[in-house]
């Protein structure tokens, strides 16, 4: 896993993150957004991209029309999801128009001119390519897809649809939340253990009685390896969101009031 291979990028006063394998692929943009360079309601939800209550939808499609500037994205349509932690992911086979909201976890396409995105707060957000047939997805994964296997069916999906060989793809990991802080009960531990694989992906919190410390990109990593992913071409930014809540929001780091950051993957030629 290489964890160097990202890039914290600054254009026009948007920080964001992108990964050099992803860079690499010929007319394909992509981005990962932090919480810094928009025009939120404070300087701590500066830049927001999702629809906060406390943010007026102005703001939003400001932040967004800022944040696809930033990326060179700015004449696409923006494809986005009502996100409902499932196995849904949609593909997208013709222009969508923007500002329609499809309800799912992940999006998948072949067409130039859309820009995919899923938001997070902590869930990862994860990038797909296939340099060779050229088809893009964006995923979110929260614990409850990665139990319902989004990751995985997504990638069928794909092979299914399109014809990919899993062994070309190139995955991008963004910023979310890691073992060190994703806190859970035991419960949730025996789901995953259950559903995921044979050997624990938890272990107990040192200072909270009957609580674990669950490692979601473990789950991930049986997903890709299940759906026959290369291991070097998998590229994790390696970044907790609940340790670095200066850089990125945390909906466990700073409740329910936490913006939300995007991931976005497009093809512009």
């Amino acid at each position: 896993m290489n964890h160097d291979a990202f890039v914290r990028q600054n254009e026009a006063g948007i920080p964001h993150y992108t990964c050099e394998a992803l860079e690499n692929i010929e007319g394909l943009r992509h981005g990962f957004s932090t919480r810094h360079g928009g025009a939120g309601s404070t300087a701590e939800s500066s830049f927001d991209l999702g629809h906060a209550p406390w943010d007026a939808s102005e703001i939003t499609r400001d932040n967004r029309r800022r944040f696809l500037s930033a990326l060179h994205l700015e004449d696409m349509n923006l494809a986005t999801l009502n996100q409902i932690h499932s196995d849904r992911f949609i593909i997208i086979r013709e222009n969508c128009g923007q500002g329609n909201l499809l309800e799912g976890d992940a999006l998948v396409t072949r067409m130039k001119g859309v820009a995919l995105a899923v938001l997070v707060a902590d869930c990862l957000p994860v990038l797909v390519a296939d340099p060779v047939t050229r088809v893009i997805a964006a995923i979110h994964a929260g614990w409850k897809g990665i139990l319902a296997r989004i990751v995985e069916k997504t990638i069928a999906g794909m092979r299914h649809s399109f014809g990919v060989a899993a062994s070309d793809l190139i995955v991008a990991i963004g910023p979310g939340i890691r073992s060190c802080c994703f806190e859970v009960d035991r419960a949730v531990v025996d789901l995953f253990e259950k559903t995921c694989c044979t050997e624990s992906m938890a272990k107990p919190h040192p200072d909270h009685d009957g609580k674990w410390l669950l490692d979601l990109r473990a789950a991930l990593d049986v997903q890709f390896s299940g759906s026959g992913i290369n291991q070097k071409n998998i590229f994790d930014v390696d970044a907790c969101t609940c340790c670095n809540t200066r850089e990125f929001f945390s909906y466990r780091g700073e409740g329910a009031r936490a913006g939300r950051m995007m991931a976005v993957i497009a093809l512009d030629s």
